[in-house]
């Protein structure tokens, strides 16, 4: 477990169940829309939930990728503002045999036996502060410590904020794929296949 950490007033810590809801809001911030189609088509299994509260539920799980388990939380003045969402791919992943068009490319992009990044996002005000430097930071430090050799991580090119930060990180593009253009899905374009070895700091 991630021992907390403070760095130019933030603190980085492991997140607990009660991060649920702030993991999904953030998550919901770095999908681009992505989580948002995936939580409504999950509606009639969460019947009564709003697609934001669907997400709390599925991050409050005790495992799975998609658990507070693989999440790092930024907290500044006691209040969280930053999610790393971090799990591996297994080397013998085979892409999923999906029959839903939309999912198709990010699926088909994933990169078997890396340490993903799931998920690096920051609210709006608390941007600039080096919030996602830090987490990119923390990624590497989980990937070495779990024996892999590579990071990948998808992100959309027209979100070209975050693709410059993970370029300057040590981050380069290693595939891409046409977004399936969809109403809830914020992006047209590409989305990217980024990797990075985890001992480039």
């Amino acid at each position: 477990m991630m021992e907390a950490k403070k760095a130019g007033g933030t603190t980085y810590r492991a997140a607990v169940k009660g991060d649920a809801p702030v993991i999904a809001a953030l998550f919901r911030i770095s999908s681009d829309g992505v989580a948002d189609y995936i939580w409504s088509g999950m509606a009639s299994e969460y019947p009564g939930l709003t697609p934001l509260e669907i997400g709390a539920v599925r991050y409050s799980s005790e495992d799975g990728n998609f658990s507070y388990k693989n999440c790092v939380v930024a907290e500044r003045e006691g209040e969280v503002v930053g999610l790393l969402c971090t799990f591996p791919i297994p080397k013998d992943a085979e892409p999923s045999d999906t029959s839903d068009p939309v999912m198709e490319p990010y699926e088909r992009l994933e990169a078997p036996g890396s340490f993903y990044i799931c998920s690096l996002a920051v609210f709006d005000g608390c941007r600039g502060a080096g919030i996602g430097t830090e987490m990119l930071a923390a990624a590497r430090r989980q990937a070495r410590d779990r024996g892999f050799d590579t990071l990948s991580l998808l992100v959309f090119e027209k979100n070209e904020g975050a693709v410059r930060l993970y370029g300057r990180e040590g981050f380069r593009v290693a595939g891409r794929v046409a977004v399936v253009p969809h109403e809830k899905i914020h992006h047209t374009g590409d989305v990217l296949l980024m990797v990075a070895s985890p001992d480039e700091e």
